[in-house]
């Protein structure tokens, strides 16, 4: 949930606070009145430990001063954040 003049969170916790979603790290991609953010995350499993690490990228809009998530994108894993890489590389080398 995202009020005026807080910067956007991945990070997540239940109703006793117990920390679902932990937010390792953020990176802004851009900024201004669109911001792409890029988070690096893990989430809690069944058994209650924290996973591998995940990629998200989010676009949020900035409206008076409150951040809208507008759109995201899960890179599930560490594969799978090979491949785009892997991907963009081949793209950007035309």
């Amino acid at each position: 949930m995202e009020t005026e003049n807080v910067e956007p969170t991945i990070e997540q916790a239940d109703e006793n606070g117990e920390v679902l979603v932990k937010e390792l790290a953020k990176e802004y991609l851009s900024k201004g009145a669109w911001s792409t953010i890029a988070f690096l995350y893990q989430e809690k499993d069944k058994n209650g430990n924290f996973g591998e690490p995940k990629v998200s990228l989010r676009r949020y809009q900035k409206f008076g001063g409150a951040y809208k998530q507008r759109s995201k994108f899960n890179v599930s894993s560490k594969a799978q954040a090979e491949q785009i890489i892997a991907v963009f590389k081949k793209w950007y080398e035309l």
